[in-house]
């Protein structure tokens, strides 16, 4: 009977030890990474506890929820909740503009910079310094001009799997492709018209 108290505890003192890890790390994360912070625990044994958790917290009404993307486990905020993410962001700390600039990188990442300047215009280079300033972006020394790719920050905070990536930004592609060519038209032209045209054509057959 002790035996089997203390198997009890030991499994909640698992499961509360791995909450608290999703809670402090805020990322996806596999079995694996649990390791170090879990001694003499075996992968089988986290996965049982990350398990657990999730039906836990679905049985509970609560704001959290524990996402599993391929064998990778994240608490964060159901996606129900979503839009305020996106209010919060919009209202806070991007504008309309550099969301759009952000949505063009995600899409085609890597990016070279040259790139993005050729679609979105001048304005860009300061989009492209306020998400690097967020860290949702880093860029690297690519030839003449730099190389753009995505944080894992970025992952984490807008919860969209990297392997779910091109998939979830082929829902807004349009709307961001149509802002594209009428910006064109302003800023850089008919000739670079044209190019946001050929490009709408290329994402819409891609």
């Amino acid at each position: 009977m002790d035996n089997q108290i203390n198997a009890q505890e030991q499994t909640e003192d698992l499961r509360l030890k791995v909450e608290a890890i999703l809670f402090i790390t805020g990322r996806f994360m596999l079995p694996e990474e649990f390791l170090p912070y879990c001694h003499n625990i075996s992968v089988q044994e986290i996965k049982t506890a990350l398990e657990e958790l999730k039906k836990y917290y679905d049985s509970k009404q609560a704001a959290l929820e524990i996402f599993n993307e391929n064998d990778k486990w994240k608490l964060g905020l159901k996606r129900s909740f979503n839009y305020l993410t996106s209010t919060l962001i919009s209202d806070a700390e991007l504008d309309r503009p550099t969301q759009e600039t952000l949505a063009v990188i995600a899409y085609k990442q890597p990016m070279t910079q040259s790139e993005v300047i050729k679609i979105r215009g001048n304005k860009s280079y300061d989009h492209i310094s306020k998400l690097k300033e967020l860290d949702f972006i880093v860029s690297e020394k690519f030839g003449r001009t730099r190389l753009l790719k995505l944080t894992q920050k970025f992952f984490d905070y807008f919860d969209i799997p990297d392997t779910n990536l091109k998939q979830e930004f082929q829902k807004i592609e349009g709307k961001v492709l149509e802002s594209l060519e009428k910006e064109a038209k302003k800023i850089l032209g008919e000739e670079n018209t044209k190019e946001a045209s050929e490009l709408k054509k290329e994402e819409q057959n891609a």
